[in-house]
């Protein structure tokens, strides 16, 4: 029965995520948004409705731990396994908006969250804080791209035709994307919690692993279409955008609604949150590399995600190879990973400045 619920709340929640980001869509494309823009804002935050509906749900019903732990973990499965498996389809030219702003945006976010959670929770004050973030990033974009041309403005008939959909068949699409969400939503949290409660994991471990990778399935489907139709900017678009909408926009307004200040366990602040940090930071000397995320690049992101489950999943079950593969990815792994991002960095600085001059 657990199951069922919880399976039944997932199928709702990507359904209503697909109407949603498809009727989003077709409004921003009618106003000649760029595909960037459309990545980082409708497409994303379209995509990141699910984690939003789950979270807020969550924090409404104070279980404070679910909301937290499914932000954190949807953005290290964004960047780790979407972005990884996109790259591996194909390789993913990297924007220069998105390296100079977007992505240090990103991990200044990431940061925030953390320094905002040092008191070990996230009172209203620092949901207002976020959120406002959340306004200020969109309202950038919105005037951003209404500079920029869209690139594609001589297009035929046919195209335009498709574009132009009827503005209210697109607005039911949204509103019954948004009921779908609702309603997954409460049924994805109830059995999740149900099912944490009779395996005996923690509220936690469901909240980072089971419901932050279920919601993050729109993501994955969105980016790994766009990597194949060659729409590039929309699949790391809608990566970087997510995860800044579920730091400043789901984990803000989740804290400004809950009944009271959504507590941090410890755990969260020593592990979690510093690995989203770092997995932030990762993204930023990969897209140095020519500007371009290549297949190696992406299977490294990808071993890197496996590995990270590999550790929560021994984590949990408290399975006696924990004690190794901990010391393995404390004292082997993490530091060879870091050399290698230094060096990878260095040389494209080399590169840069042989290429100036």
């Amino acid at each position: 029965m657990h199951i069922a619920l919880f399976l039944v709340g997932l199928v709702f929640l990507i359904g209503g995520a697909e109407l949603l980001v498809r009727g989003a869509s077709r409004l921003a494309s009618s106003f000649g948004v760029p595909p960037l823009i459309v990545g980082l804002t409708v497409v994303a935050f379209g995509t990141s409705a699910p984690e939003f509906a789950v979270s807020l749900k969550a924090a409404l019903n104070d279980q404070a731990n679910i909301a937290v732990g499914n932000v954190i973990g949807s953005n290290i499965f964004n960047v780790l396994f979407i972005l990884g498996l996109s790259a591996l389809i194909c390789p993913l030219v990297v924007s220069k908006q998105l390296i100079r702003f977007d992505i240090p945006l990103m991990i200044g976010a990431s940061v925030l969250a953390f320094l905002l959670a040092l008191d070990h929770r996230l009172s209203r004050l620092d949901g207002l804080i976020l959120f406002a973030g959340l306004l200020l990033y969109t309202g950038f974009l919105i005037y951003h791209g209404r500079k920029i041309p869209a690139e594609n403005e001589a297009a035929d008939e046919a195209t335009k035709k498709r574009e132009n959909h009827s503005a209210f068949a697109n607005v039911v699409l949204m509103l019954a994307g948004l009921a779908l969400l609702v309603l997954g939503s409460r049924w994805l949290v109830t059995g999740a919690i149900s099912l944490a409660k009779y395996v005996g994991v923690s509220d936690v471990t469901i909240g980072m692993i089971v419901v932050a990778a279920g919601t993050s399935l729109p993501e994955v489907v969105t980016s790994i279409v766009a990597s194949l139709r060659g729409e590039r900017d929309i699949a790391i678009g809608n990566v970087i955008g997510s995860n800044l909408f579920n730091i400043l926009g789901v984990l803000g307004l989740a804290a400004l609604v809950a009944p009271t200040s959504i507590e941090v366990v410890p755990s969260i602040l020593s592990v979690d949150l510093p690995l989203m940090i770092a997995v932030a930071f990762a993204c930023l000397p990969i897209c140095f590399t020519g500007g371009v995320i290549s297949r190696w690049e992406g299977g490294f992101l990808f071993a890197y995600y496996a590995a990270y489950m590999t550790y929560a999943i021994l984590l949990a079950t408290r399975h006696e190879a924990f004690p190794a593969f901990h010391t393995a990815m404390l004292y082997f792994v993490i530091p060879i990973t870091i050399v290698t991002l230094v060096v990878l960095t260095i040389q494209s600085v080399h590169r840069r400045k042989a290429i100036s001059n």
